[in-house]
């Protein structure tokens, strides 16, 4: 699977567990809704800082978001 794939399938079931929609992931983390949207999508390229950011939204270390 490649990274963009695994990255966007861990990121949709970890925030559905969390109950959250797109907008609220994206209001925790401070990113726009369409970024988020774009990861889940695996249309856009986060950051190493995205992807920290991200992570600790979601209360976890940010190579769990790789797993």
């Amino acid at each position: 699977m490649d990274v963009r794939a695994k990255l966007a399938k861990n990121l949709i079931s970890l925030r559905q567990a969390k109950g959250w929609s797109q907008e609220d992931l994206a209001d925790e983390a401070g990113l726009h809704r369409t970024y988020v949207s774009g990861i889940e999508r695996k249309v856009r390229n986060p950051t190493i800082t995205v992807l920290e950011r991200l992570a600790k939204a979601l209360k976890l270390a940010p190579g769990r978001l790789l797993d």
